[in-house]
């Protein structure tokens, strides 16, 4: 083991360093090693985007601290299984050895490692054990996604009990909050200006600024929604639209028919993914996509819709399966052009050629949401997009709409809502073991259902299909829908932008691809609503994050505290009107009138 080898891992193991990277470490990996050097705290907690690296930063200060003999033992703690050999991979890149194959009951090291790689439940199965090992060696304990030390009161309470004694402890996550108010192990928190204990990261690299540097891929959504019809547990018929407008529990209902294998819409978004993949084939030939489903049942039928749109079998990962993480290595490596899965791709698994995904869950909490789209948006090269069909309910475009905000673990309130997120989340969890799910558990029988296209989001602008205007509705399939899965594979930011804007009929747009308009004579018309609520969502979301600064906040607070305030629906979908009201709601708060 050696420094200098540590030095040359790649900035983001595997070998996927964004263009102009390699072989040095990135500019935010070099930035928090010297803020962790500097001070050598016993605790550190650092954020970073997915994609961003985490793995190589880690190992780069595990490196630092066996050369200068302050630890002589290293312990990773990870969510998953096949997280353990990623991570004993990357480890001995750099002359680190650590066994991936350790168990609570063989209980002793082999002499040719310096350390052990373990998972959350592992630890929980036995801290004492885990205690005594870390008590003998002065140990660097390095917790992946740390978030999850907050899943069970009972995790929680046996990392503490393990490695309470540790010399050092590093802690990594990529989504630096839960959807309960459980305390994380070893996290700071400090109040708030309203009082409120918030998690306190010792640096911090968010998805924003990864995507300034090329770090990351943008992520272009495509939403879809369309007629659902149910029957009630009563015996009553409903019937609405995915996207309408109305009471929440119709949505979610709506949503729950929506994903249903035996309906017209889950096939026809399936088969619209995998054009879009097929477009992006043709740029990246490795390229492949990602289903997340609900649950196993659905995720087993959706591979067999997948194997009939496409004319072969997708890879299939259920938590069931003994051969689940061999099955993920092999898609990592392999030629396969799709991926269905429940859960465990949802967070750390790297699989750089993932590039379409489809969000086929019912699981609503902003954790989560990003969790999966963090699976699709480690760059390789210059000009990838990432592409995430999902329903076109509010809660997820309100979750694609503020994808890059950077969110604080929040204490002493209670999460959920109407949503019932935690609810769901913990239900995702345990039908994971479960082969079947039972009908007559569910609150209704989906009935039919049909997908129309919507709308496409990316960097903060929505982009409707031209017949939308009109307000007919875009069938699935329909020429219109083809001109937002057709655009090539490989694109710059703001070469994406131009096309949808000429997709999306917006006057201009052929002429902003090319270059400046020439000069006109005459008044200048008024832009378009689609082209003036970009900019002014983009200007709302400018002016919460400065007074969310200055007010000691998050902006997910002020952006909730301006919406209770003026009413109306989530910045995803307000109006022009509405967003105008808000902008000057939140100036008048920093100036001080209120």
């Amino acid at each position: 083991m050696s420094t200098s080898a540590a030095s040359h891992l790649p900035p983001a193991f595997p070998d996927r360093a964004a263009r102009g990277t390699a072989p040095r470490l990135r500019a935010w990996q070099e930035a928090a090693l010297a803020a962790y050097l500097d001070q050598l705290p016993r605790d550190f907690l650092a954020v970073a985007t997915p994609g961003a690296g985490k793995t190589t930063y880690a190992l780069r200060v595990a490196a630092e601290l066996l050369h200068r003999r302050v630890v002589e033992r290293v312990t990773i703690v990870a969510p998953t299984e096949h997280l353990k050999t990623q991570w004993a991979q990357a480890a001995a890149r750099v002359g680190i050895a650590i066994d991936p194959g350790f168990t609570n009951t063989a209980g002793v090291l082999g002499r040719d490692f310096v350390g052990v790689v373990l998972t959350y439940a592992g630890v929980a199965a036995n801290p004492l054990l885990h205690r005594r090992r870390t008590e003998t060696y002065k140990t660097l304990v390095i917790l992946d996604e740390i978030h999850h030390g907050g899943d069970a009161l009972s995790w929680g309470d046996a990392l503490r009990e393990a490695f309470e004694p540790a010399t050092r402890r590093l802690s990594l996550t990529g989504t630096p909050f839960r959807s309960d108010v459980a305390p994380i192990p070893f996290v700071s928190y400090v109040p708030g200006g309203d009082g409120i204990p918030r998690s306190a990261a010792d640096y911090t690299y968010g998805y924003a600024e990864a995507l300034r540097d090329g770090v990351v891929r943008p992520v272009l959504f495509l939403a879809y929604g369309g007629s659902m019809r149910w029957r009630t547990s009563a015996g009553d018929e409903v019937a609405a639209l995915l996207e309408g407008a109305q009471a929440k529990d119709v949505t979610k209902q709506a949503w729950r028919t929506a994903l249903d294998p035996a309906g017209e819409w889950i096939p026809a978004v399936l088969q619209a993914a995998d054009r879009r993949l097929q477009e992006v084939r043709r740029h990246v030939p490795d390229a492949a996509g990602l289903v997340i489903a609900g649950d196993q049942t659905q995720a087993r039928a959706y591979a067999r819709i997948l194997a009939r749109v496409t004319g072969r079998p997708p890879v299939v990962v259920v938590s069931d399966d003994s051969e689940s993480g061999a099955r993920i290595a092999q898609f990592t490596h392999g030629e396969d052009q799709w991926l269905v899965a429940v859960r465990m791709v949802s967070e750390g698994v790297d699989v750089p050629r993932l590039m379409v995904g489809v969000y086929a869950t019912p699981i609503a909490t902003p954790l989560f949401f990003a969790q999966a789209v963090g699976r699709l948006v480690r760059a390789r090269r210059s000009g990838e997009t990432a592409s995430v069909f999902v329903p076109s309910v509010p809660v997820l475009l309100q979750h694609a709409a503020t994808l890059e905000e950077q969110r604080d673990h929040v204490l002493g309130r209670r999460a959920g809502g109407d949503w019932q997120e935690e609810e769901l989340l913990a239900q995702a969890a345990r039908e994971q073991n479960t082969a079947t799910l039972d009908p007559q558990a569910l609150p209704f029988e989906a009935l039919e259902s049909t997908a129309t296209f919507d709308r496409a989001l990316f960097d903060g602008g929505e982009f409707a299909p031209s017949a939308r205007g009109s307000g007919s509705t875009v069938a699935a399939g329909s020429l219109e829908e083809e001109d937002f899965l057709g655009f090539p594979g490989l694109l710059e930011p703001h070469e994406v932008t131009a096309l949808l804007r000429s997709r999306a009929g917006a006057p201009g747009a052929s002429a902003a691809a090319t270059g400046p308009p020439p000069p006109t004579t005459g008044s200048t018309p008024p832009p378009a609503a689609h082209e003036k609520l970009p900019a002014l969502r983009r200007e709302l979301n400018d002016c919460v994050r400065a007074y969310a600064r200055q007010s000691d906040r998050t902006p997910a607070q002020v952006h909730a505290e301006v919406r209770r305030a003026s009413g109306g629906p989530p910045t995803a979908q307000a109006s022009a009107a509405q967003l105008r009201q808000r902008l000057a709601m939140v100036r008048a708060w920093a100036v001080g009138r209120r």
